[in-house]
């Protein structure tokens, strides 16, 4: 489950950097109210930490099971 979470803020975050990227729209910082506001500040902080834990799946066993036919 902490994975499916942490992947969702990694895409959060890629979606956002591409609207920086392409628009020059910050979308966590209009919804939130400016770059500096504390809730815009945690979305930042947990969308990093799951960028950090995602690097943890490069380095897993695949935990996909065989059926058997």
């Amino acid at each position: 489950m902490l994975d499916k979470i942490a992947l969702l803020l990694v895409i959060i975050g890629a979606i956002n950097w591409g609207s920086i990227g392409i628009f020059s729209f910050d979308i966590v910082a209009w919804i939130c109210g400016g770059q500096t506001a504390i809730i815009s500040r945690i979305i930042y902080t947990l969308v990093a930490l799951a960028g950090i834990w995602c690097i943890s799946l490069f380095f897993r066993k695949n935990d996909v099971l065989e059926s058997k036919d």
